[in-house]
């Protein structure tokens, strides 16, 4: 997947994933009640970007991105050093 965004320095554009919408107990929650997903597929990298890549799935601090609306995809950009971990 490409991205209509390309970030500068060392900024990581990303699409979040979804947030559940039923518990492991099967109990449907409100759109309100969800919690917001703080894994996300990078789809795009800045030239100073070293420790992440296209396609790695990355666990984020939630409160430190940018959320973007392009179309009717939504992207957040993050800087790498708020990148906590990789999902494997």
């Amino acid at each position: 997947m490409s991205s209509p965004l390309q970030p500068l320095a060392d900024y990581v554009v990303a699409q979040a994933e979804e947030a559940a919408t039923k518990t492991a107990s099967g109990l449907y929650l409100p759109d309100n009640a969800a919690e917001k997903p703080k894994i996300a597929k990078v789809v795009a990298t800045g030239k100073d970007v070293k420790q992440v890549k296209l396609g790695d799935k990355i666990v984020y601090k939630s409160f430190s991105t940018t959320e973007v609306k392009v179309g009717t995809e939504d992207y957040i950009l993050v800087k790498e050093e708020d990148i906590l971990a990789t999902v494997k």
